[in-house]
């Protein structure tokens, strides 16, 4: 029941998108914060549709810490590509709004 309390309050602090706010257009960001929270709740389903890249995007971050502890082997090769992948994902989501 905690987490659920948490969860309400994390959604009525969510960052408002400046460039939205300026200028009427998403940036390429937009959505993270939804799609975080989404995750939280476990639909995970709801968070791709928001912000495909929180896939690639977590479990990049999740690397990258454990690569600063632990000799990984083929790291650079995985970050790479974890990397690529990412901005594959959000350039596409990106493009994908505006048609």
């Amino acid at each position: 029941m905690q987490l659920r309390y948490f969860m309400i309050s994390l959604d009525d602090y969510m960052l408002p998108c400046l460039n939205k706010k300026f200028f009427g257009i998403e940036c390429p960001g937009c959505g993270a914060q939804r799609a975080i929270s989404f995750l939280f709740k476990g639909e995970f389903a709801d968070a791709f549709a928001m912000y495909p890249a929180i896939f690639t995007i977590i479990p990049l971050l999740v690397f990258l810490l454990a690569d600063s502890f632990f000799t990984i082997k083929h790291s650079n090769t995985i970050i790479i590509t974890l990397m690529v992948s990412s901005v594959i994902l959000i350039l596409g989501n990106y493009i994908l709004k505006f048609i």
